[in-house]
């Protein structure tokens, strides 16, 4: 069993990637229960099946004083509940050869478990129990907060992550989906038990919650563990109102390190999930610096002038805003020039309309790796589980590759002139103090 808080991925695609496109299939079933939590079930022929729990709330629902609470949270539901020790919850899957794990975002946060099809109802029972019935030992607490500051540490130990920290800090200055989804260890040391209850009585409403499946079970059969477990919480509904945007101002901000490498984060804010240009800008972000070796920054930075190992783009699109940032890491004395190089790939796509055949390579890429992203039944699982959450909706394979193949040169020309616009970057460098030069 892992705990996990999603992070950016490094040279590679996730299905956070992909968001709202890898969460279309050829068929799904859903039903809304009673209480207003919304089931969504995809049949699938596998062995293995995948259920997860997800919750509208997160980071950017915390209080001031609770930065870190929402991922604190997430540890500490697998800790004991009213009739389990922290050993049986653990085992209660293990036992049957299960996983069970969890992540917390900006935005939401996911318990899931893992399992051949036969034990369906033992991973709804767990689910149930470890996010309802959590009893949050005090004692489990004071060791937890140990452990989540270890974590904060081993961030700061690896500055490739800690950077999109930083960079989001920067790029939401003073709001809330700017905080640490770790939180800050003066903070973590104050947690109380009863701001664990707080936070789950006030945020996980039974309208923000979305159980998703993916495995061989008769829909009716599914519908009915639902309601046997899920079915008997109160009904609630979010009174909480998320803070809106306030006005965007780019920043630059260098930071010298005791690292080898120099570390670099360049971007913008980006569309929103609602936003009808969010996949146009998923296609650009692609061309750009996505996971294959041949987007223009990776030919550029890397294979014509090495100047670096890892370099890409990542695009993430939230509920009412969007992160795109490029990440290059590189010995010191190449970043200055990595940078510059970066900007004038920005500048291309400003500039210069892609021609057809340009355009219509990149579509099949882009499309192919969708359908390759399809193959894990676990992605796809949370996929529809925060596409459902989020849209209320999914989409067919067929109907997104159709929009993909919509897209004008018009288009990525538009979004790359809004979003790359170089007056409006925030830019922030970890600098290497380490002298040495091969």
């Amino acid at each position: 069993m892992n705990y996990a808080l999603f992070s950016y991925p490094c040279g590679c695609v996730s299905f956070y990637t992909f968001v709202c496109l890898s969460a279309y299939f050829m068929e799904y079933q859903s039903y809304t229960l009673k209480n207003g939590i919304r089931l969504i079930h995809k049949p699938s022929g596998n062995a293995v099946a995948h259920f997860g729990m997800m919750v509208n709330a997160a980071t950017r629902d915390e209080n001031e004083e609770e930065n870190g609470l929402a991922h604190f949270i997430e540890h500490m539901i697998f800790k004991g509940t009213r009739k389990r020790k922290a050993f049986h919850i653990l085992s209660r899957m293990e036992n049957v050869g299960g996983e069970l794990n969890a992540y917390t975002t900006k935005e939401e946060t996911c318990v899931h478990a893992s399992f051949l099809n036969g034990f369906y109802e033992r991973a709804f029972e767990l689910l149930y129990d470890i996010c309802f019935h959590s009893v949050f030992p005090e004692r489990e607490i004071e060791k937890e907060k140990d452990v989540v500051i270890d974590e904060i540490n081993s961030y700061r130990d690896n500055p490739s992550e800690e950077i999109y920290d930083e960079f989001e800090n920067m790029l939401f200055n003073g709001h809330p989906m700017g905080k640490h989804i770790l939180g800050a260890i003066p903070g973590i040391r104050s947690f109380k038990r009863d701001m664990l209850y707080r936070f789950i009585r006030e945020n996980y409403n039974t309208n923000q919650i979305v159980l998703a499946s993916v495995g061989k079970i008769p829909f009716d059969k599914l519908k009915l563990l639902a309601e046997k477990y899920f079915g008997r919480i109160p009904a609630t509904f979010r009174k909480n109102k998320r803070k809106p945007l306030s006005a965007y101002h780019p920043l630059q901000k260098t930071v010298h390190r005791n690292s080898f490498l120099s570390h670099g984060c360049i971007g913008n804010i980006a569309y929103a999930i609602k936003d009808e240009q969010r996949i146009p800008m998923i296609l650009l972000n692609n061309i750009l610096g996505g996971p294959g070796m041949n987007s223009r920054l990776s030919l550029s930075i890397r294979e014509k002038y090495g100047f670096t190992y890892n370099i890409y783009s990542h695009y993430m699109p939230y509920t009412d805003t969007g992160v795109f940032s490029v990440y290059l890491g590189t010995d010191k004395g190449y970043m200055e020039r990595s940078v510059v190089l970066v900007h004038k790939e920005l500048e291309k796509l400003r500039i210069n309309k892609m021609g057809v055949l340009q355009l219509k390579r990149a579509k099949k890429q882009i499309i192919g790796q969708l359908a390759i992203s399809l193959e894990s039944n676990l992605n796809e699982m949370l996929s529809i589980g925060r596409s459902f959450m989020h849209l209320n909706r999914l989409k067919s394979f067929e109907e997104v590759a159709a929009e993909i193949e919509k897209i004008s040169a018009e288009q990525i020309l538009k979004v790359a002139n809004e979003i790359f616009d170089p007056q409006q970057l925030t830019t922030l460098i970890f600098k290497s103090n380490n002298s040495h030069h091969d």
